[in-house]
């Protein structure tokens, strides 16, 4: 049976071996992750992934599905007003078996977190709720002062406790000397090979993605084409089950019950008398 990696066997992988992490949306991709063994699924609720919504109940049944993989969540905020609201967030998926929560909170409430002996991710880069403050997407650190305040930045939630960063779109190069400097668990996102970890999600792997589909993704099945040709197939279907019960096909022996004559003619004149 495959042994789930707790927070510290993951601190433990740090400068031995990459580390493989995946966003689910479902069930199907949960068992799936756990069976192909990858080491960190992801899934959060109550908010969208690439046009994806989950539920709490979605989440609880995940969680259910890949008992032995280490489960990351998030709570639909991400970003909290006040230290006790993300202590009592983390708490509830922790209660669930989700083993870590990410936030991308600064430091000072994370160092609660910490304290609360909640195992906290955070992010640097490319942050997506950030994005007003840098002028859009796009990549941190291609000059010398980003670069530096990107590694500033990681400095400063290792020394909060955090227990990882999500490194997003970040020259590898400078990626590097990140993962060199922090004593904490470094995920790629878009961010090459050098960090601890590597991070995709299930849609870009499994090639459903729809609208635009990061650059830093890559595709290894073609889903959308499969998902298409299943949808022309459940209309075929429906319409073949259209037809069948128009035309009264539904009394083959096969799939329904029989009496025999006596007590069919039993029941007729039982019948008659009603």
């Amino acid at each position: 049976m495959k042994k789930k990696l707790t927070v510290f066997d993951l601190l433990q992988l740090k400068g031995k071996r990459q580390i493989h992490e995946v966003y689910v949306n479902n069930v199907e991709e949960a068992i799936a992750a756990e069976e192909a063994g990858i080491d960190i699924i992801v899934s959060a609720y109550g908010m969208p992934h690439h046009g994806i919504y989950g539920t709490l109940e979605d989440l609880k049944r995940i969680r259910e599905a890949a008992p032995n993989t280490h489960l990351m969540s998030a709570a639909p905020e991400r970003s909290f007003a006040s230290a006790d609201e993300a202590v009592r967030a983390a708490y509830k998926l922790l209660s669930m078996g989700c083993d870590s929560f990410y936030t991308n909170n600064s430091s000072h409430i994370i160092k609660t977190l910490r304290r609360e002996k909640v195992p906290v991710v955070s992010h640097i880069g490319l942050i997506p709720g950030h994005v007003n403050w840098i002028g859009g997407y796009r990549a941190i650190g291609k000059t010398s002062e980003e670069a530096i305040e990107v590694l500033r930045h990681a400095m400063e939630l290792d020394d909060a406790g955090a227990i990882g960063l999500e490194v997003e779109v970040v020259p590898p190069k400078v990626a590097k000397i990140i993962t060199k400097k922090v004593k904490l668990m470094t995920v790629s996102m878009g961010s090459g090979s050098t960090c601890d970890a590597q991070y995709l999600f299930s849609q870009d792997v499994l090639g459903y993605n729809i609208g635009h589909v990061p650059r830093h993704s890559r595709i290894y099945r073609n889903f959308k084409k499969e998902f298409e040709r299943l949808h022309k197939e459940r209309v075929e279907a429906y319409k073949e089950f259209i037809s069948d019960t128009e035309n009264k096909t539904f009394n083959d022996p096969k799939i329904t019950v029989s009496i025999n004559d006596k007590e069919f003619e039993s029941f007729l004149n039982l019948a008659e008398k009603i």
